[in-house]
């Protein structure tokens, strides 16, 4: 990076915009890398890994400790403990030690940036751990760099070698060999995920796994439809009185009930379609119990039945599902009752109709923000219509995330997540300016979709640190693949906005290489005129209500799924890039809809006072022009519709020259998180339920009261002009539906007789009339319709 590589200044705190870089790209890699090995190696100039050409080359020294033989043992304990010391400058590495080994095979790849080498040889030493005393110095293997070879995929791996060991001041070989790989590489090579990296030697046990880049995927969803149709028999617990049945239905924590039948009966029928989300693998169990609702704070269990997820059906489209009777086992019996466990109880029986609908697209992120839209039947899949691939470059001017040696850092790391696919990039320790230079690539199924990066700080590296401790967000972007021109490399500074307790405030800055490669004009064409979800949310479609609980089963299901990989994608990793606290209450998101509405509405407006103004001749020469435009699409009203289309046309023909030229990013003016009060980020960051004293809550509940009465209002408004307007001809105002009827029929009759050009020319004429033929007072149709009866009357 150049102009993006500074670090932050005290000026550009509040500097929100997004910024263009000019990374050193893949493309540039063979000349750079030539010259960096001084031209020796393998390397060829003209050849370079396509695998990596949106990000910067990193160059690594690769040491791969494959085993030893004949070690000497120990004169003491007649036996060897082994383990590799790696020493280069001020790094050193180490690998894990074989306890009572003579020949141990520890197969281990260290990586050392060339950046940070300030030494010319490679030391590698042998040691024998000693438990009390000083670890015993068997031998070690010296490697001048100047001699190291380069190597670049596809080339195949580097062959190791025996080396013989050599005495510490170099005055012979001793006894013992080593297998050693020694090269010159990038992080394109295949060792460099698994490597062991020497700016991360502080990290040891659990922590080593959670440092290294991982590709995790989204477990398959399903939604699981249970349609409890019937029970029949069913036996109460007590035989006096006729129960009160109802079913409930439970799959892991969803638990989901039927209706009470209102009828007291032993057969009840219900018809009642229960909605799931369930995951592959199916883990849990679908418990079904059929309850007795004998008083309002407790049901009697009458019969259980436990089946597996995986004797229903998959269907993918809707056809319909074949129903099924089980029968249920009595509640307690066999458990409560052994010694009557060989008696012949009658059983009742439930009738369901129950499938896993596979031709649903499992919603388990904000549809604002949706990156995947397919079903999950994969059968019903379409082709991909182009490639998304996303350099992760590094960070800037990242702030301190927690106190390390008395003083702030930070171990940062990046996610994205699109579609199934989420990507962990490596954490790097101890940097405000981490450089990850990693690349990703997904399969575009749809270019209306949206890709989410966040950066976290790593809170679990093998240290002292609690083991429920969370990474802390250090911010988030989301780019919309719509957004983005086909093939072009976008080269941008994304600046990582959050909203704290104390404000909005600006994190650092994350620096992307984005590009979006469209596969068939065609097939793109094709995609913007489908439904945005499969066919079965058209043709049964779910509720509202159900969308949003089945959302929220969804996103807990893929979190806990995340976190049992190894190492975890952590829960409160998940939560934040699917923006699971959405759905919550914000009087600062209310107040940045309600301006979105209105600048929304602010073209219209501008619209009706440039008409008004023309009718109110303020600008006599524009009003003259409209006066003539008015009569030539009057008298040639072929033309009015060709006229407006033309118009549109050249508008977009004019804006064309001021598009945007980057992504979209984070707006603080557009989230009302500039000017928002102290007070109202308080009540946005407070627990559910709320954890502040009564007399804050009773503040607050009355400022909701007063906005909500304000909304009441204009909602209640609304709906009267509705009403007003269908109150037109349905007789509620007698006098007023008599008058309205008589003015349809004389204008019916008007209107035959009268050529439509006629009608019109008049009728614009009239509203678009000089302001001395105006009357101040309000005109007669809009008398008419202020007076109309609305239902407001029967409002208590």
């Amino acid at each position: 990076m150049h102009s993006a590589n500074q670090p932050n200044r005290p000026s550009d705190e509040n500097d929100y915009s997004l910024k263009d870089t000019n990374p050193q790209l893949g493309e540039r890699w063979p000349a750079a890398a030539a010259a960096a090995s001084g031209g020796r190696g393998w390397m060829n100039n003209e050849r370079y890994t396509s695998t990596y050409d949106l990000v910067e080359q990193m160059s690594y020294l690769y040491v791969r400790v494959v085993k030893a033989k004949d070690l000497p043992p120990s004169s003491i304990t007649a036996s060897c403990d082994p383990y590799v010391e790696i020493k280069l400058g001020n790094y050193k590495g180490r690998t894990k030690h074989f306890d009572k080994r003579m020949n141990p095979e520890w197969n281990q790849v260290f990586a050392f940036s060339k950046d940070r080498i300030q030494s010319s040889i490679l030391e590698v030493f042998v040691k024998d751990k000693e438990m009390l005393a000083k670890d015993d110095y068997l031998g070690r293997v010296i490697f001048d760099l100047n001699e190291i070879p380069t190597r670049v995929p596809p080339d195949s791996p580097l062959a190791p070698q025996w080396y013989r060991l050599e005495e510490r001041r170099g005055g012979g070989k001793v006894r013992g060999d080593i297998m050693l790989a020694v090269w010159m590489g990038t992080q394109a090579d295949e060792a460099f995920p698994e490597a062991w990296h020497a700016d991360a030697s502080s990290v040891y046990g659990e922590g080593v796994l959670s440092i290294r880049s991982k590709v995790y995927v989204s477990p398959k969803l399903w939604y699981l439809r249970i349609n409890v149709i019937e029970a029949q028999d069913v036996v109460p617990n007590d035989r006096s009185r006729i129960p009160e049945v109802l079913v409930k239905v439970q799959v892991g924590n969803q638990v989901l009930k039927t209706k009470t039948f209102p009828i007291r009966t032993t057969n009840p029928l219900w018809n009642e379609d229960l909605v799931f989300v369930v995951a592959e693998p199916f883990e849990e169990q679908l418990q079904l119990t059929v309850e007795d609702h004998v008083h309002p704070s407790r049901d009697d269990v009458l019969g259980k039945i436990n089946l597996p997820l995986s004797v229903f059906e998959k269907r993918q489209d809707h056809r319909p599902v074949h129903s099924r009777w089980f029968n249920l086992e009595k509640f307690g019996f066999g458990v409560l009752e052994a010694d009557r466990r060989k008696e012949l109880k009658f059983a009742s029986r439930i009738h369901l109709r129950a499938c896993l609908e596979g031709g649903y697209h499992v919603l388990d992120e904000s549809t604002m923000y949706i990156s995947d839209q397919r079903p999950t039947a994969r059968q019903l899949w379409k082709q991909p219509v182009g490639i998304l691939e996303v350099g992760i470059l590094g960070a800037q001017g990242l702030l301190p995330m927690k106190m390390k040696d008395a003083r702030g850092s930070t171990d940062a790391y990046c996610v994205a997540k699109y579609g199934q696919k989420w990507v962990r990039t490596r954490t790097i320790l101890n940097t405000f300016n981490p450089k990850w230079n990693e690349q990703y690539t997904w399969e575009v199924y749809d270019p209306c979709t949206v890709i989410t990066l966040g950066v976290f700080d790593n809170c679990h590296l093998g240290g002292g640190e609690k083991p429920n401790a969370a990474d802390s967000r250090i911010g988030k972007v989301r780019i919309r693949l719509s957004t983005l021109e086909a093939f072009r490399i976008y080269t941008h500074s994304h600046p990582l906005l959050v909203l704290h307790p104390n404000g909005v405030k600006k994190m650092g800055e994350l620096q992307l290489a984005v590009r979006f490669t469209t596969l068939s004009l065609a097939n793109m064409i094709y995609v913007y005129g489908r439904p945005l979800l499969p066919k079965m949310h058209y043709l049964h479609p779910l509720t509202v209500n159900q969308v949003d609980n089945l959302r929220y089963q969804a996103m807990s299901i893929v979190a806990v799924r995340l976190a049992r990989a190894e190492p975890p994608l952590r829960k409160e990793v998940v939560e934040y890039m699917l923006d699971v606290d959405s759905h919550m209450w914000s009087m600062r998101r209310s107040k940045a809809n309600f301006f979105r509405i209105m600048s929304l509405l602010s073209g219209f407006f501008s619209m009706s006072r440039w008409f008004s103004d023309i009718c109110q001749w303020k600008n006599p020469v524009t009003s003259v022009l409209v006066h003539i435009l008015f009569l030539i699409l009057i008298w040639y009203p072929e033309l009015i519709l060709p006229t407006i289309f033309l118009y549109m046309f050249l508008i977009g023909l004019w804006n064309y020259r001021f598009r945007p030229r980057h992504p979209p990013h984070m707006d603080t003016k557009l989230s009302w998180a500039e000017a928002v009060h102290p007070d109202e980020l308080d009540e946005e960051f407070d627990t559910f339920p709320t954890s502040r004293s009564h007399d804050l809550v009773r503040m607050r509940y009355d400022r909701l009261r007063s906005v909500a009465g304000r909304i009441q209002t204009v909602v209640g408004d609304i709906a009267t002009q509705g009403e007003r307007l269908g109150s037109v001809l349905s007789w509620r105002d007698p006098r007023a539906t008599s008058l309205f009827v008589m003015f349809c029929l004389c204008t019916a009759l008007v209107l035959y007789v009268t050529p439509f050009r006629v009608v019109a020319l008049v009728a614009g004429l009239y509203y678009m009339r000089h302001p001395k033929f105006r009357s101040k007072l309000p005109s007669v149709p809009s008398n008419f319709f202020k007076r109309l009866p609305a239902r407001t009357d029967s409002l208590l």
